[in-house]
């Protein structure tokens, strides 16, 4: 496996080089709304901290995974937007096999594009769709599946008053690699969220996968927390909450909590 440090410092250039235009005044509300909003017309950075426990053979395992994601909204027309939606994780985990072993590094990349119209449906439903692709980024093999692989990637979503709730999915097959997983895996992550004027929110939602391949199935379910500040001009999101797993996957922690800090650039 190739080293990833120039793509890493690529993301964090992207993301910090990104400045609110003058005149900008969005609440706060708002920003939270927004946030619930997967294809949203905002720019955002968020720093997915996950801590989770309870995994391995023994039930001792731990792992810290932080998920960098960049969040980027294009202008195509005066009809449609284009969202790229990165994930690039970070992993640090202690006795996840039956070896005992740890392991540090990069995780395999995950990049999405939506198409998105700018206006809602009748229904007043939001909804975007387009590629999602996993790059075989891995700097070690356990921290991997060692394969390139591709499919759909869509989300529906409505908002009604202070509530958004809706739902993001995905399925992808591999078509290169010599890791010895297959990937032929559906993900849906449902999610319901309360924005209060203050912006603050309250957000129910779980993520779940099923591989085809060899029937095992895994996922959360998360109650999380999350306020909009200033810290001098920079606006941020911070917030989190408890995780519980279940599923038949045997890599899957028990329990785990999860810290996020998101950079917003308003529009």
């Amino acid at each position: 496996m190739r080293h990833t440090s120039k793509l890493i410092l690529i993301l964090f250039l992207v993301g910090f080089g990104l400045r609110a235009q003058e005149g900008t005044s969005r609440s706060a509300e708002e920003m939270a709304m927004a946030l619930a909003n997967p294809v949203a017309s905002l720019i955002s950075v968020p720093f997915q901290n996950n801590f989770d426990f309870g995994l391995g053979p023994d039930g001792d395992g731990s792992r810290y995974n932080l998920n960098i994601q960049p969040v980027i909204p294009i202008s195509l027309n005066e009809n449609w937007n284009m969202i790229s939606r990165t994930i690039v994780p970070i992993i640090s985990q202690n006795d996840v096999f039956y070896d005992g072993s740890s392991e540090t590094g990069l995780g395999d990349i995950a990049q999405s594009v939506f198409f998105s119209p700018k206006a809602p449906t009748k229904g007043g439903l939001i909804w975007g769709a387009g590629p999602i692709f996993l790059l075989p980024t891995a700097t070690e093999n356990r921290l991997g599946a060692d394969k390139w692989a591709v499919g759909p990637n869509a989300v529906v979503l409505k908002i009604a008053g202070p509530w958004t709730y809706g739902g993001l999915a995905n399925h992808m097959w591999d078509f290169a690699g010599s890791g010895d997983t297959n990937i032929n895996t559906s993900f849906f992550q449902p999610f319901v969220t309360f924005a209060t004027p203050q912006g603050a929110s309250y957000t129910i939602a779980s993520e779940n996968s099923q591989n085809w391949s060899n029937d095992i199935f895994g996922g959360f379910i998360g109650a999380y927390y999350a306020k909009v500040v200033n810290v001098g001009k920079q606006m941020l999101q911070v917030g989190g909450g408890p995780k519980v797993y279940y599923g038949n996957n045997s890599f899957n922690p028990d329990w785990g909590i999860r810290l996020n800090v998101i950079a917003l650039f308003p529009q």
